[in-house]
């Protein structure tokens, strides 16, 4: 409940961040340039003469809509890949496989720097690339509920009565298997925005002047000795965020898993 109660925060303050901020967060002043926190400048002002708390605030939109594109584009290519693999096995099971294996041999945000280095440093290409690199967790998990469900007795009597194997998928197997899917989803929203922050801390995401956290991590950073708030305060923001997904998942879990009701 802890998680839920920031996630909904996070969410409001997300939605209504353009009435929260009280100065522009890309309007450079110079004459105010690190300023240590205090009024007018809660959280302080950067290198640049911007407000800290406002970059903040609007950052936590960005990071809300990069963990939900990510985890849109991996869930759905992932759970359609796990989905068409566990269902009808043989080969398509063997060839999706292989190519899910090959992208598990390299880490996640190995793959996502490769991809984003190609594609190109900008916020759509680093959505692109984290969501790809987290597309095998969903297509693994899909694949094995599926191995399971499919074997149930109301997928027989749909198969008896002549039902279209792609509305088996989509109407009977797909219901059964999406518990443990909405878990991963969840967690992966956390995962996601700290990759992101990670490949725009090392200039491979979001570019100046945007206020995306990891992107203020990485300006900041040479300054913590003396002007610590620059840095700090966004890496607060990513701690909290990540720590509440990651609470939101585990308390999903024992909610939508059977086997730890009592």
């Amino acid at each position: 409940m802890v998680g839920l109660g920031i996630v909904v925060t996070l969410t409001l303050i997300a939605i209504f961040a353009p009435l929260l901020i009280p100065f522009d967060p890309i309007r450079i002043n110079p004459l105010e340039a690190r300023y240590s926190p205090g009024w007018p400048y809660i959280f302080g002002t950067d290198q640049y003469g911007r407000d800290v708390f406002s970059r903040v605030i609007m950052g936590t939109r960005i990071s809300l809509i990069i963990g939900l594109v990510v985890v849109g584009i991996a869930s759905v290519v992932g759970v359609a890949v796990g989905l068409i693999s566990g269902f009808y096995g043989g080969w398509i099971d063997t060839i999706l496989m292989r190519i899910i294996d090959v992208m598990l041999a390299f880490p996640n945000i190995l793959l996502a720097l490769v991809i984003v280095s190609i594609l190109g440093p900008n916020l759509t290409n680093l959505m692109i690339a984290v969501g790809i690199s987290a597309i095998p967790t969903y297509a693994r998990l899909a694949r094995a509920s599926v191995l399971s469900a499919r074997e149930e007795l109301y997928v027989e009597a749909a198969q008896v009565i002549g039902t279209p194997q792609s509305q088996i998928i989509v109407r009977h197997i797909l219901p059964n298997v999406i518990a443990p899917l909405i878990v991963t989803a969840t967690l992966g929203t956390g995962t996601a925005i700290l990759a992101a922050a990670a490949l725009s801390f090392l200039g491979l995401g979001s570019q100046p002047p945007t206020p995306e956290w990891g992107r203020m991590l990485s300006e900041g950073r040479q300054y913590l000795r003396d002007q610590w708030w620059i840095a700090t305060f966004p890496g607060l923001a990513i701690m909290v965020t990540v720590l509440a997904m990651n609470l939101l998942g585990d308390g999903l879990r024992d909610a939508l898993d059977p086997r730890l009701k009592r």
